[in-house]
């Protein structure tokens, strides 16, 4: 017993000891910084500012606000930028960037990603902005219902962007001087549930200000909670004004509700194809699907839908439904009747909407991240792939690698404003793809089935082909296979044409990118369009494409 009782009382000290050294162990410090996270994109430590109250509690909820840094600009300037903290007079940014001057603390933690330099924030960048947000998540306790957005310039549109495409991730969003994504104001609806303030001012020359009163002036319209500031004689600089003293975080005192009563939403893409408690899920290619879904008395919703086949109702958890109970919908004056725990489910038939099981999709279909556009097999990690099989001479096979390598030179120098993009993806050749690069990357492949052993893998799974003597033309297509993407860039690559020139977030070879459907046949020149279309929902080829391409005499159809 004397032994147990002493070995009881070492393990006692031992565990006050262990406790001890965890807690003097290093912790972050109080105030501005940078932290870093783990890009699975292509294998990277990526930067970005971080600020820690005073005080900080690691028992207590902090609300969090994300701030997105504009065009020229990093993470480190846009930490300063949010708290009222511009240059000093004569200042650069370059010379800013060097240091954190002090600043009056604010129980609230920052953080602001580099998302790459400027590249606008859709794709990786965007991607950033999450990977970040979950990392601030993993270190520390966060309300997520007191979660904030805001950005300037290019960052405004970010804010925009990211603000409506997942709006049930934050509690209010504020945008600055915004210049966004072409599409994003058809999305002005989805600030429905959240609270929106503008600042621009009237004298900008770089982003004119009658966008934003156009924005201010359509949620207004549309019942959005939204309000603004625009600032008199002042320049591109607004956010100077906008965050002087600290403003926004007094301002950001909103918190998410994440059972909202009526849920207005539009996406073109299944990767957004979520808000609070509506889901679509029946999107028809390259069109706006929407949805205005809203409690009645009880158990009684109403819905209206446009450009939707399917959709479902998470009902699980909001106040206003009666789980198990019977649930009365009525989806483009169609009554329909039900009884569910969590989630109910409608599939449109011709003009008739019906109730279904809970929406499973089977086989090959388009689906969150299976879906195109091409632009989507770029937006996540992927390697860039050239062809060997067919032997080629050492001129021709230096001519292949350079296209490869200029398809994956995101970081091409744009000058000392732009600079580069920050964003290294691989290259290798057909004959070096891994099993696991088959595992966890898009793969874009250039060539032929006759040059690239990767899509002579793939031949029979692919729909069509470029014959390998079609010397002037250029196919360009996203297909699933398994759980990723191949695209194949067959014939001239799809850049063929393309000119350097205006105000370029990403080089001149990636820059039509964003603007491609799922496919696009091309002679001599990318603006020289054969046919370029959607696949159907099924992934098969429209007549409207298929007719053009038999017509060329240079494309084989497989399926």
């Amino acid at each position: 017993m004397k032994g147990n009782s002493r070995f009881g009382i070492f393990c006692a000290l031992a565990l006050v000891l262990i406790g001890s050294l965890l807690a003097s162990g290093q912790k972050l410090s109080e105030g501005p910084q940078v932290l870093t996270f783990f890009s699975a994109a292509d294998d990277t430590e990526q930067p970005y500012g971080l600020y820690l109250p005073q005080n900080y509690d690691a028992s207590k909820k902090y609300p969090l606000v994300m701030m997105l840094h504009g065009a020229g600009s990093n993470h480190r300037l846009a930490l300063r930028r949010v708290f009222g903290k511009s240059n000093a007079e004569g200042e650069t940014d370059v010379e800013a960037t060097r240091y954190f001057p002090a600043w009056d603390d604010v129980d609230f933690i920052v953080a602001s990603p580099y998302a790459r330099g400027t590249a606008g924030y859709q794709g990786i960048p965007e991607q950033d902005v999450y990977d970040v947000l979950a990392d601030v998540k993993r270190r520390f306790n966060i309300d997520e219902d007191r979660t904030y957005l805001t950005g300037l310039s290019m960052g405004g549109g970010g804010t925009l962007w990211i603000g409506l495409t997942r709006p049930d991730i934050w509690a209010a969003i504020a945008p600055v001087c915004p210049a966004p994504p072409a599409g994003t104001i058809d999305l002005a609806g989805n600030a429905s549930n959240l609270s929106v303030h503008f600042f621009h001012g009237d004298k900008d020359p770089v982003v004119p200000v009658e966008g934003t009163r156009a924005w201010v002036s359509k949620m207004q319209d549309m019942g959005v909670e939204v309000t603004y500031k625009e600032f008199v004689d002042v320049k591109h600089d607004s956010w100077v004004n906008a965050y002087d003293e600290e403003f926004i975080f007094g301002w950001f005192n909103q918190v998410r509700n994440l059972y909202p009563n009526t849920v207005k939403f539009a996406s073109k893409f299944y990767k957004y194809n979520k808000a609070y408690w509506v889901q679509l899920d029946g999107i028809k290619s390259g069109l706006l699907a929407e949805i205005d879904a809203g409690f009645k008395k009880g158990n009684n919703i109403e819905v209206k839908t446009k450009n939707l086949e399917a959709f479902s109702l998470k009902l699980k958890g909001h106040p206003r439904f009666s789980a198990g109970q019977n649930y009365n919908v009525v989806v483009d004056g169609i009554a329909l009747s039900g009884r569910v725990d969590s989630t109910a489910s409608f599939v449109k038939k011709g003009n008739t909407w019906t109730i279904v099981e809970q929406q499973s999709p089977l086989g090959q279909i388009k689906r969150k991240g299976a879906e195109g556009p091409i632009f989507d097999a770029f937006s996540t990690r992927h390697i860039y792939v050239y062809g060997t099989a067919d032997n080629p001479s050492p001129e021709e096979l230096k001519k292949r690698l350079d296209i490869a390598n200029a398809a994956a030179d995101w970081s091409a120098y744009r000058g000392p404003f732009l600079g580069r993009v920050m964003f290294f993806p691989r290259v290798v050749a057909d004959k070096e793809v891994r099993e696991s690069d088959y595992a966890s990357a898009n793969l874009i492949l250039f060539g032929t089935k006759e040059s690239n052993a990767v899509i002579n893998k793939y031949a029979d799974k692919l729909p069509i082909h470029l014959n390998a003597s079609a010397s002037n033309y250029g196919l360009l297509y996203v297909f699933p296979v398994a759980d990723h993407y191949v695209t194949v860039s067959s014939g001239l690559p799809w850049w063929t044409g393309a000119e350097d020139q205006g105000f370029p977030f990403v080089p001149a070879t990636h820059r039509s990118l964003p603007e491609f459907k799922d496919l696009l046949f091309f002679k001599d020149s990318f603006k020289n369009i054969v046919t370029d279309g959607y696949f159907t929902q099924d992934w098969k080829l429209p007549d409207t494409v298929l007719t053009p391409m038999n017509s060329s005499g240079v494309i084989t159809i497989t399926k």
